[in-house]
């Protein structure tokens, strides 16, 4: 028996050993389910499975990646390289590769991420004259995404009046005249967005039954991770490739089903045994990762739901400490409270700072707890913020080499045709788009064949045309002999990209020119990565692939010794040893907009369960009495869902001065009190004398005592700073005096702070302390 088996536990090797026929493994959290995937995989190779008829899909591409290395030390890297790896969407992107030109596409086609879409139907709802206040871009390329992702085509949608009436209520009548011209653009250009790789995908398999023949017989081993998380276009993508052979192993768990909002279906899961004969089930219910007392609780809490499969899950890890919850008066106090208990665990235990996250229901809550941390000087990240791959300058720059691989891409053109600036205006870009509406070609094509056509362009803009399709016709001949490095470089440096970046002197413009050099150094790492893998080349178009399907984890770079914040939808997947569940409050978490029905609130129940399941060693919850809500003040009460952690699992950690008695009744309806009839007694030796508000005459009077001579002093020794003094600001941390300019009253100092960049401070207001 091979070695790698003795690794498991009697539960795992029963999963791995069982070679054909479909199956199912429950997996709790933390019970080592990528184990069981990564050696099942290697198991059936070693049973002389041909990896290429091994089909794997993932969560992420970067869990992918690091179960395809695992699988490497045990059956060769050579072998490995040939299995079909990874996410549904990278997966499947590379077989329309191989089959577009069934659908009418190119091979080298665009995949559009999710801003270029909803520009695309920014742009349609714009030429259409629709009121964009009513048809709101974001909302409805939300709804195209979900029709897609249930299979309803244009066509479909057409042949629907429940869906059309539902939209003429929502005063959208025009939806499916949007959604039809969506398509049709798409198409146009040659892309296709992150929906259609499963919905051309699922079209491919149904409409060429030779296609599904083939690929049924290329995969005659199939693995799903996170099946729960599966949507009805993914569901019925596997359905039909496992069909012939029917050699299909799910893994994934019911609890931790938490993407409905995007349309994850749990039935999928709980229905499996349904899909297909003769089921072997297989249980996962040893969590290797948290304390007995973490297992305990997410138990309690996760058996309130109805909708379930049974499982017990169990530890035998040590007991560990109770989970400490922790009342707060608001927002900013309990950011506070949470950088104080980090930064005195780090100190007191000597952890290094990624041992720590802060979990969280919205994006909006990382505000208050940003705060906190910056003013301790700690260093954190937020993820699900902005991605590299979403800053304009590197839009810019991917708009360039998307447009040399597919000239048809027109978001692509449109955002590049002047920028740097070349002299075509959005008017000259208008008369385009209607030329290539019209014609029915690209713009590109329009552009080439301008002086065949009858436009109202001068002869002067027409140049400036010319020579951009020539630009990028000399760029596509260079790809030829270039990889994504060299193209990337020469793209940057002949369109004036740099040289643009480079004459913004600012702190903006300085940090543009960095990020540029940063994705110069991915590309680079791409390359040499793509010597690796079997059959690659590293060119251009393998680079944009991978930079289309990357998601926010698969491009962490930097120094990783940070504290992590994230929505808990976020931290699936990821396990910490310290985790602190802030904004636990009703209306909060669980969310208002999911507590309509029992399945929702059951899925934000399964949702809290993950936030429970990430920690190792110890979890903390917060709740506040006020918070916040659109610039005002509202009363908090706690969640629901602490009450149903079982008690012997929580300690409450409630401070006194945290205690705010919010009275039931008005105290106006009991009238005005005659002072002067109360019995005056005198107070009991000992007793602090009562606190009195003071009043506006006492507080002006207060207002003007002179500053103490400590606060002078410091005052007088910022007046004397001097160039490259090194000084310390409550807000923007640590920082270098570049210069001082100035006198008296009006003299202040520039200062280049590490973290919060280039700021010039009148030294009589600012309040910093010298450090050399």
């Amino acid at each position: 028996m091979q070695a790698y088996l003795d690794e498991l536990n009697d539960a795992q090797r029963e999963a791995v050993l069982q070679k054909d026929g479909p199956m199912i493994v429950i997996a709790g959290a933390g019970s080592g389910k990528t184990r069981v995937l990564t050696y099942r995989i290697a198991h059936l190779m070693n049973q002389e499975i041909d990896p290429f008829n091994i089909l794997a899909l993932t969560f992420t591409n970067k869990a992918a990646r690091e179960m395809k290395s695992r699988i490497a030390k045990i059956v060769g890297p050579s072998e490995a390289k040939n299995l079909w790896m990874g996410t549904f969407h990278s997966v499947f992107a590379r077989l329309l590769r191989f089959e577009a030109d069934k659908l009418g596409f190119p091979s080298n086609f665009t995949i559009y991420d999710t801003q270029d879409s909803q520009r695309l139907v920014n742009s349609i709802i714009k030429e259409m004259n629709l009121d964009k206040d009513v048809y709101k871009y974001k909302q409805v390329y939300s709804r195209i995404s979900s029709y897609k992702n249930s299979l309803i085509t244009v066509k479909a949608y057409r042949q629907n009046p429940e869906l059309q009436e539902a939209d003429a209520m929502a005063k959208r009548p025009r939806l499916g005249d949007i959604y039809e011209e969506y398509v049709n653009r798409c198409f146009k250009a040659g892309a296709m967005d992150f929906d259609d790789l499963l919905l051309k995908t699922n079209e491919l398999l149904t409409r060429f039954p030779d296609v599904l023949s083939k690929y049924q017989h290329r995969f005659q081993y199939i693995l799903v991770d996170e099946y729960q998380d599966t949507n009805h276009s993914q569901y019925l993508i596997v359905r039909a490739l496992s069909d012939r052979y029917q050699n299909i192993c799910v893994v994934g768990d019911d609890a931790q089903s938490i993407y409905a909002f995007r349309g994850a279906n749990i039935n999928n899961i709980l229905n499996f045994q349904r899909d297909y004969d003769e089921v072997k089930t297989y249980k996962l219910e040893q969590n290797y990762r948290s304390t007995k007392t973490l297992v305990q609780a997410a138990n309690s809490v996760i058996e309130k739901n109805k909708k379930r499969l049974e499982k017990v899950v169990w530890t035998s890890n040590h007991q560990g400490d109770k989970i400490k919850i922790n009342r707060l008066l608001n927002d900013a106090e309990e950011g506070r409270y949470v950088a104080s208990t980090i930064f005195e665990l780090q100190m007191q235990n000597q952890l290094d700072y990624d041992q720590f996250a802060i979990l969280y229901r919205t994006n909006a809550q990382s505000r208050a707890m940003e705060d906190a941390l910056r003013k301790k000087d700690m260093p954190y990240r937020i993820y699900g913020g902005l991605s590299f791959y979403q800053r304009k300058e590197i839009k810019d720059t991917l708009a360039y080499l998307r447009l040399i691989v597919n000239p048809k891409d027109e978001e692509s053109l449109k955002r590049i045709i002047n920028y740097p600036t070349r002299g075509i205006g959005q008017t000259t870009l208008d008369k385009l788009v209607l030329a290539a509406n019209h014609y029915k070609r690209s713009i590109f094509e329009i552009i080439e064949n301008i002086q065949k056509i009858d436009l109202p362009i001068n002869k002067g803009i027409q140049t400036k045309l010319i020579n951009f399709v020539n630009m990028i016709k000399s760029f596509q001949i260079t790809a030829d002999k270039l990889n994504a490095f060299e193209l990337t470089d020469l793209v940057i440096k002949k369109t004036g990209l740099l040289q643009e970046f480079k004459k913004d002197g600012t702190p903006e413009g300085i940090t543009r020119v960095e990020n540029l050099e940063e994705l110069l150094n991915g590309v680079k790492d791409f390359v040499e990565g793509q010597n690796e893998v079997e059959e690659a080349t590293g060119s251009i178009s393998e680079f944009l692939e991978d930079v289309a399907l990357a998601t926010d984890f698969d491009n962490e770079k930097g120094d990783s010794n940070r504290v992590s914040l994230m929505t808990v939808h976020l931290a699936k997947g990821l396990e910490f040893p310290y985790v602190f569940i802030v904004g636990m409050e009703e209306d909060l978490f669980p969310s208002a907009m999911s507590m309509n029905t029992r399945s929702e609130l059951e899925e934000e129940r399964r949702l809290f369960y993950v936030a429970l399941t990430r920690a190792e060693k110890q979890a903390y919850i917060t709740y506040t009495l006020s918070r916040y809500r659109w610039g005002k003040l509202i009363d908090a009460e706690p969640s629901r869902f602490i009450d149903e952690i079982d008690e012997n699992a929580i300690e409450y950690n409630i401070s006194e001065d945290s205690y705010r008695y919010k009275p039931q009744i008005d105290a106006d309806i009991f009238g005005e009190v005659d002072k002067s009839k109360l019995r005056q007694t005198k107070p009991k030796k000992g007793t602090p004398p009562p606190s009195h508000k003071p009043t506006e005459k006492q507080l002006r009077k207060l207002r003007k005592v002179k500053p103490t001579s400590n606060q002078n002093s410091a005052k007088e020794d910022l007046m004397t700073l001097k160039k490259g003094q090194m000084v310390k600001h409550g807000r923007f941390g640590r920082g270098k005096v570049l210069s001082i300019s100035g006198v008296g009253q009006d003299k202040k100092a520039e200062i280049q702070f590490e973290k919060a960049g280039l700021k010039n401070l009148l030294l009589r207001f600012a309040k910093l302390e010298l450090l050399s």
